[in-house]
């Protein structure tokens, strides 16, 4: 059923005021949800005391989820990781407010590199390793580092001039720039009613979707970095026959040798058959 045209102007008005006002409109269920995260043993870690206790009080008089934790039955699973990190509320802030810093930290081989100048450009969380990951600029290297917060020994802001702050963001974005790769993906027609799906396949990527009235076939434009590339494969080996990697010589690469591979492996079972049938045919033919 459409709307009368009151009712546009009066959604558009109010659409407007919250805009203005940075203000968003979330879903009684949305309530409900962020009330039981905040029952969430923790919460008191994600959040400090000032923040929890601001939260608790608007949602005070909402009815939410919260009571349903206690009906809520999960299966029995080994034991988990906290998804919650002690630097996350630290680092996120350097984030925020452009702030460099100083850590020490220990490699992969287990060797400590101390007090190492540096500036956060980004947090990651990988939902295969349930670890997060800190991208940041080193100032000795000139570079991207990739430091796990599990490994990070000893973090302490720093406060740098709005000119040098500038310059490193510029070289951080051509970094990431020379790093991200592009691939464009297209859906078989049959599987047009499969989009939701197939885009939730790709939903940690950047992407952009083209539809082409013409031939009925939709285009998934992927942006990825290097060491994602065997992520997105796995993506694109999951959804199978609904999509083909049209442009992308090094995915297209991967996949060819993937099914060259699978072939391989089914002609030799073929042959080995195919010979063993045959000395069986003659040692029945004796």
């Amino acid at each position: 059923m459409s709307q009368n045209p009151f009712e546009k102007i009066f959604n558009y008005q109010i659409m407007t005021r919250l805009e203005e006002t940075d203000s968003i409109a979330i879903t009684a269920q949305e309530r409900g949800w962020l009330k039981m995260m905040l029952v969430h043993p923790e919460a008191a870690n994600a959040f400090t005391p000032e923040t929890l206790k601001r939260l608790e009080q608007i949602l005070h008089m909402e009815h939410s989820g919260a009571e349903m934790k206690e009906i809520i039955l999960e299966k029995a699973k080994g034991q988990e990781r906290s998804v919650y990190h002690p630097h996350l509320r630290t680092l996120r802030r350097m984030i925020m407010q452009d702030q460099g810093f100083r850590l020490s930290y220990r490699t992969k081989l287990g060797e400590t590199r101390s007090n190492q100048s540096g500036f956060p450009y980004k947090l990651e969380y990988s939902m295969i390793k349930r670890e997060w990951m800190l991208i940041w600029y080193s100032k000795s290297r000139r570079g991207l580092m990739y430091t796990k917060l599990d490994h990070i020994l000893y973090i302490q802001g720093t406060s740098l001039p709005s000119f040098r702050i500038d310059r490193i963001k510029e070289r951080l974005q051509n970094l990431m720039d020379n790093r991200e790769k592009q691939a464009l993906i297209e859906i078989h027609r049959r599987y047009n009613g499969e989009l939701s799906r197939i885009l939730y396949a790709f939903s940690c990527f950047d992407k952009t979707v083209h539809y082409d009235e013409d031939f009925n076939t939709y285009r998934i434009k992927v942006s990825y970095l290097k060491d994602e590339c065997d992520f997105l494969l796995s993506r694109i080996r999951f959804l199978g026959l609904r999509v083909k990697v049209v442009e992308g010589s090094t995915l297209q690469a991967r996949m060819q040798e993937t099914a060259a591979m699978a072939l391989a492996r089914y002609a030799q079972d073929e042959l080995g058959t195919t010979r063993h049938d045959s000395h069986e045919d003659r040692r029945l033919m004796q």
